[in-house]
């Protein structure tokens, strides 16, 4: 597993995670934000006049309302990265993350109505009357590759597992134990019956769940994060600042926090906010395919609205919760994940200056220090060798090695940094101590800072169960939705019960492969699909003009 796992991570680098994949989503946006002439400012208020109602009509074709297609893309976007994505961002880049987050959602807005009125306006009706749409059929029936479609098709089925379902039941199911010890196999059943019954249903079924389960995870955890924002409210201009500030310069060392860089920023912010709001995929588009319209552009105008709520909204209120809260700079006592690990060559001293911008330069990757390789002796939990470790990014502090309940006494192998734990008398070494947070856990301390105080810690387990298992229901239909388009709809009702098997397991086993095996298949998706638009840019420029022209006559 640990080797499939490093071919998937290899594959990745070169796509998915690579800084020209960023580039290339980041300047098709920037493309068609020139193109169309900044779409995400003129149409905006137009934008939310469409997904109101005004002009709808009860005779046009499809299977949802704008705003039950707006709901349901959203469902499939505002997930785990509005949550645990800001938090590693911040973790890896500091606050200028959040503003290469806020500029990558600006422009991700051209780039999802471009995809949005396209795929609409190549939808096709499948032999049982529904509505099948996304971006492989306006490359079957408009650009003639079938080939090209057929791999983003198979690649949503993969991205469906690897992003819709597996991963979302298992920190549903992980938030649950922690913050209330419910067992994994508990929640696991629950929600995969919950959601077995809520997709058998189709479309129309899901719609109806996401019109209403949207609306309100989005106002729960508004006010959650305002309690906490307000709470710190003499924090909020300075953050504001330092955010701003930090884009141009990097981020300072601040607390435990070592610094980053400007590069990594820009990275990081733009690579969470694309991972959170999709724009550039395709996926959210399979969605707004449905809605009963006959006008595609208009639903283009309804897609445009996605990354403002998911990202600009969302994603900033996580942000500066992190910021206004200050955690996101403070040690924790926590135990220590073995990837998050390195053991450096030498002692290194936190509170000596010197000591603690070379260890921070060399975090940020600027001049990399020895690492320590060969043997450490561990005596009652305390490492006795001189060595420095690092843990997520920071000094560790208090640090105690564990097998099981009991102090370990003994030698650890050590390989270029990684220590490796193994499992001995049945009982895994395991590492605990201070240091920085990331992901979830940030997030949840961040929540403790607000006027519910402790009882806020609450709110990111309740979030993520709405955020995951909305995420979950969209995907099942991206994904039944490339079945249909590969073999037909006789083979949905197998897709579903095997979408619903995989979540339920999902919820008690180790998820890491599939969060290595999803990078990939989103790049999959992603390149045919800008690819597509890119080629069709002269049809949306004609067809955003023909509309906007006909809705100043219709005035």
């Amino acid at each position: 597993m640990q080797e499939i796992g490093s071919f998937l991570s290899l594959i990745d680098s070169y796509i998915g995670g690579s800084q020209w994949f960023v580039l290339l989503l980041l300047g098709t946006g920037f493309f068609f934000t020139l193109y169309l002439k900044f779409p995400q400012v003129r149409f905006f208020g137009h934008a939310i006049k469409v997904v109101s109602g005004k002009y709808d009509h009860h005779l046009d074709k499809g299977d949802t309302s704008h705003f039950q297609s707006l709901a349901t893309a959203l469902s499939g976007t505002v997930g785990t990265g509005n949550i645990a994505g800001v938090a590693l961002a911040i973790h890896l880049g500091g606050p200028a993350a959040l503003f290469w987050m806020f500029v990558s959602a600006f422009l991700g807005m051209t780039t999802k109505m471009v995809e949005v009125t396209l795929s609409h306006k190549y939808r096709e009706t499948t032999e049982r009357g529904y509505i099948s749409g996304g971006p492989m059929y306006y490359m079957k029936n408009r650009l003639h590759m079938r080939w090209l479609a057929a791999i983003f098709a198979l690649a949503t089925i993969c991205s469906s597992f690897g992003t819709g379902s597996l991963p979302q039941i298992n920190s549903i199911s992980n938030a649950m134990f922690a913050s209330f010890d419910i067992p994994l196999y508990v929640t696991g059943a629950l929600l995969s019956v919950l959601l077995g019954l809520i997709i058998i249903g189709g479309i129309t079924r899901i719609a109806k769940v996401t019109e209403k389960l949207v609306p309100f995870m989005a106002v729960f955890y508004f006010l959650g994060a305002l309690s906490v924002i307000l709470y710190n409210y003499e924090n909020i201009i300075p953050s504001l600042v330092m955010l701003f500030d930090n884009v141009l310069n990097g981020s300072a060392a601040a607390g435990g926090f070592l610094g980053a860089g400007v590069a990594l920023a820009f990275n990081r912010g733009v690579n969470r906010g694309l991972f959170s709001n999709e724009a550039g995929q395709g996926s959210a588009a399979i969605a707004h395919a449905a809605a009963k319209t006959k006008e595609p552009v208009s639903e283009g105008m309804v897609a445009l609205l996605e990354p403002f709520i998911d990202t600009i909204i969302i994603c900033m209120l996580t942000g500066m919760v992190l910021l206004t809260s200050g955690t996101w700079m403070e040690k924790y006592e926590n135990k220590f994940q073995q990837a998050d690990m390195v053991l450096l060559a030498g002692t290194y001293n936190e509170a000596d200056p010197a000591q603690k911008l070379a260890v921070g330069q060399h975090i940020k990757g600027e001049k990399l220090l020895p690492l320590y390789d060969g043997k450490i002796v561990v005596k009652e939990g305390k490492l006795t060798t001189p060595a420095t470790l690092i843990h997520a990014r920071s000094f560790a502090e208090g640090v105690r090695f564990m097998q099981g309940k009991a102090l370990f006494t003994g030698e650890l192998t050590v390989k270029k940094g990684k220590i490796e734990l193994p499992v001995l008398k049945s009982y895994p070494i395991t590492v605990y101590g201070k240091s920085l947070l990331h992901s979830a856990p940030l997030s949840t301390e961040a929540f403790k800072r607000g006027f519910f105080g402790e009882w806020g810690q609450f709110i990111i387990p309740f979030s993520l169960l709405m955020f995951a298992f909305s995420t979950a229901i969209a995907w099942s239909y991206y994904g039944d939705r490339a079945v249909t388009f590969l073999w037909g709809s006789r083979y949905v009702p197998v897709y579903h019960v095997i979408y619903v098997l995989g979540f339920f397991l999902a919820s008690f086993t180790d998820t890491t492969l599939i969060w290595i095996f999803s990078g990939v298949t989103i790049a999959l998706m992603t390149l045919p699909n800008l690819l597509g638009i890119l080629l069709l840019h002269k049809e949306v420029k004609q067809s955003v003009n023909e509309y906007w022209k006909k809705q100043q006559t219709e005035k």
